[in-house]
This record gives C-alpha cells, sequence and structure tokens, in this order.
C-alpha cells in the first residue's frame, strides 16, 4: 500500500515503524531531514519529483548475500527509466545515473534476525520533473531535463513498483546468477579506464570489472593488478558540470 504524507523528517525513520509491513511505501512531498549514502543529506524540490521508502521483509536472505537485494532494487530502478526510454546505468553500489549525471539515490537500511534479514527500507529519491537544482549539488539530472517532458509521478513510483516486485521474486525463487549478471552488465563506466580516490586522497587508475555477491567493487589496473574495495574505500573521480 503507498502511504502519502505532506511532510516528514525521514521516510526512512517512518517506514521503520511497526504498523508498516511488507511492500507498504511512504511517499512525503517534503524531507526535512532527508539522508543519502556517506551520510549526505537529500534534498528534493516540494510536488517536483518522487521521495519514498518501500518497507520488505527478505526473511530468506542470508546477511553474506544482502547486497542481492540493492542489486535487486538498482535493476528495477533501471528498468523503471527503460520503460520511458532513458537509459540509465547503475553507480555502484546503488546510485543510477543517466551518463555523467545522477538521476537517484538510495539509502537500505537493515535490521537482523540472526543469520538472516529480517526488515529493510530502501529510501530512494528519484528526480522526475525538477529542472532548477541547487548549484551546490553535484550533477543532478532529472526525467523532464533529458526527455523534455513532464511526468505523472504516482505512475513512475507504480511503473518502480512493477518492476521491483519481478526483481524480488527473481531473488527469492534463488536466482541469484542471474541477477548478478544484470546488475553487472547494467553497471557505470563498467570495463572503462578511469581515476578512483582513496580515502587518503590518492588516485588510483584502474577500470571496473564487477562486484561480488558481498557488494565489493573489483576493479583492475591497465598492468593487471587487481583491487577489491568495500564501499567507502573508494570514490568515483566525476567531472562536476
Amino acid at each position: 500500500m503507498i502511504h502519502r504524507i505532506e511532510e516528514t523528517t525521514s521516510t526512512n525513520d517512518d517506514a521503520k515503524r511497526a504498523e508498516f509491513s511488507h511492500g507498504d511505501v511512504v511517499w512525503a512531498e517534503r524531507q526535512t531531514a532527508g539522508r543519502g549514502q556517506r551520510g549526505h543529506a537529500w534534498s528534493s524540490a516540494e510536488g517536483e519529483n518522487l521521495t519514498f521508502s518501500l518497507v520488505l521483509e527478505p526473511r530468506f536472505l542470508p546477511v553474506g548475500e544482502q547486497f542481492l537485494l540493492s542489486e535487486a532494487l538498482s535493476i528495477a530502478l533501471t528498468e523503471t527509466f527503460e520503460a520511458y526510454g532513458i537509459a540509465t546505468r547503475i553507480k555502484w553500489t546503488n546510485d543510477i545515473y543517466a551518463g555523467d549525471r545522477k538521476i537517484v539515490g538510495m539509502l537500505i537500511e537493515h535490521n537482523y534476525s540472526g543469520a538472516t534479514l529480517a526488515r529493510s527500507v530502501a529510501g530512494i529519491g528519484i528526480n522526475v520533473n525538477q529542472t532548477a537544482f541547487d548549484p551546490a549539488l553535484p550533477n543532478p539530472v532529472s526525467m523532464a531535463q533529458l526527455t523534455g517532458r513532464k511526468f505523472d509521478r504516482g505512475e513512475v513510483l507504480e511503473t518502480f513498483l512493477s518492476r521491483i516486485a519481478a526483481r524480488y521474486a527473481q531473488l527469492e525463487r534463488g536466482d541469484r546468477e542471474a541477477l548478478q549478471r544484470d546488475y553487472r552488465t547494467r553497471m557505470y563506466r563498467l570495463g572503462e579506464m578511469h581515476p578512483y580516490r582513496r580515502p587518503d586522497g590518492t588516485l588510483l587508475l584502474a577500470a571496473i570489472e564487477g562486484v561480488r555477491p558481498s557488494g565489493e567493487l573489483l576493479l583492475r589496473e591497465a598492468d593487471g593488478t587487481r583491487h577489491e574495495f568495500l564501499f567507502r574505500q573508494i570514490e568515483f573521480v566525476i567531472a562536476e558540470r
């Protein structure tokens, strides 16, 4: 069920409440304390975009395989944009990019029950109709900017929900190899040589080779040296526009 509210601090915080269960969506027009990855705040123009949280209860999924849920969500988002003629890629771990510009941010928070997941909340922000962005934001873009037309946000949300339902069912069936393959083929900068920044500021010139089921990014230098990085251990270097 989709629950629409005018204002909240964070839809992820709301969606964690016991009153919401698997498949429920909390969609807010305004978030006063929206969160993104790496501790960043998430801002969105009121009434122009989609800012919502999806509740999932993947109790069948072992803790060590939780990245597969991120893959399912990311693929479903790229398939949503495909439905509107927009080509996108997955920037590891789960941002969605059109070219070198960000169209979706996502923050997934998990609760565990022993060796498996119990409840996951995926907070998703999709730039739909916004055409003017804060200059401080790095490389944002919207569906409207890419196509030159406005979209029904409720329809876009329903399209996503149908795509994630199919991908979640695939995950529940245990079809992990196909899911991982589809994620890899959609990866931003796959096979291309680009610079990446380590936490100490040093740069690494390498190409994305893929990602492990546990989520590590695989990079390979020109001399064949291979590296594996967890989230926060490496950062993409993208020229701002």
